[in-house]
This record gives C-alpha cells, structure tokens and sequence, in this order.
C-alpha cells in the first residue's frame, strides 16, 4: 500500500483524470463524422484520437488548440473527407465545455485539506482558464504545456514543474489517466505515480497511446485515490 504520508504534494492530469474529455472528444467527434456519414465504433475514433494527436504534438511546439484542429484534419485525410473550417475549429472550442468526472471535485476538495495540489496539463493557458471554474479548488500551482513549450512525456513539462513547486521528487505524488503521458514519465524523475484507470470505451488506453507502465498505485476513480489516502 502507497504510504500517503510521504506527500507533501499532489500533481495532476487535468483531461482523462479530473475532466471525463472521453465525453467531450467522442460527443464532437460523432458530429462530425456524422456530417460525412461516416460511423465508427467509440474505440476506434478513441484509438485514432490517440495516434493523431501524439502525431500533432511530435516536433516543433505548437500550441493545443492547433494540435486539435490538426485531429481533426487527420480524421479527414484517413477517412476521406474534407472537414469545414467550423468543424476544424470545434474540437478545441468545445474543450472549455468539458465536464468533471462526478467523483472529482468532492475527491479534490478533501485531498486539498491533507495535501497542496497542483494540475500538469497538455493544455494551452487559455483553454485551461475554461475549464479552472469547473475544478472547485484553488490549485497551488498550474503547469500547462504552453509554459513548457512542449507536451507530456516529454520531460520538460515535469521538469518546469519540479522547477516551480520546489519540493524533493520524492515528495510529490503524480496522478494521471495515461500510462503513456503521466505515469511512465513523472517515474523517470523519480516521482511516485497513480494511474487512474478511469472506465473506457477503450479499456485500459483510452484515447492515448498504449503503454506499458508500472504505477506505485492503480484506482479506478479519485474517489478511491481519496480512500486510500484516508487509511
């Protein structure tokens, strides 16, 4: 068992972990393919959401809402259809819409009163500030992609952060939806991490690419990760 009282901080995944984007990605992309009468299985669309968009945020940094419109032009170019400029634009203006996972702000609001926590996004600042309200807490510290210039797992996002909260690696507990993104990064720089093997139409995956990790921690919600540091 995680000994909990080794942390003085929590960091997070936003999208997958406190925020249910499975909803909001598939609810956008549905409509889409739609439009173009095409239909896909959720896991499919899941799974080429993951290729895509890693392939988007590979090379030089460009900020998420192009990475967005970029899956949706990849649908596109894969499935033989030309996407409008209004449904290129959607993905990414719906991202502020997308709700939390019904666990997360009572799960937030009691590790808050044990630990200070802090979000570690693929995020832009501006697509961030959308969804921050819906959060219920003040984090202690925001780290998104923007201000890294580059995107989980790349190193660099973990390493601004670690720059920032200035507590010992040892000390921080790193709670992510990905394998690929969060757990087998943060465990590279020697932070503890839980995987938060949240349900899917992708089981296990969701919409990132598949990985082989081994977090010091496995939940299925933040409820559970609340009553396993409740112990």
């Amino acid at each position: 068992m995680l000994d909990f009282t080794r942390f003085e901080i929590l960091t997070f995944d936003c999208y997958g972990t406190l925020i249910n984007w499975e909803d909001g990605i598939l609810g956008c992309l549905r409509n889409i393919l739609k439009s173009h009468d095409m239909k896909l299985h959720d896991a499919a669309i899941l799974e080429l959401y993951g290729d895509f968009e890693s392939k988007a945020e590979r090379g030089e940094y460009r900020r998420y809402r192009e990475v967005l419109e970029s899956v949706v032009r990849q649908f596109g170019d894969r499935l033989g259809f030309i996407p409008s400029d209004e449904e290129v634009r959607s993905l990414p203006e719906s991202l502020p819409k997308w709700k939390p996972w019904p666990d997360t702000l009572s799960a937030l609001q009691e590790l808050q009163r044990r630990f200070r926590l802090a979000i570690i996004s693929n995020v832009d600042d501006d697509l961030f500030a959308g969804t921050r309200p819906q959060l219920g807490v003040q984090f202690d510290h925001v780290i998104t992609a923007e201000q890294a210039g580059a995107y989980k797992p790349s190193l660099k996002i973990f390493e601004l952060a670690l720059n920032r909260i200035r507590v010992p690696a040892h000390r921080i507990l790193h709670v992510g939806q990905s394998l690929y993104h969060d757990v087998v990064p943060a465990q590279s720089l020697g932070l503890s991490t839980v995987w938060v093997n949240r349900p899917s139409a992708r089981a296990g995956v969701g919409a990132v690419k598949a990985a082989e990790g081994h977090p010091d921690l496995q939940v299925s919600s933040l409820e559970e990760l609340a009553a396993c540091a409740r112990k």
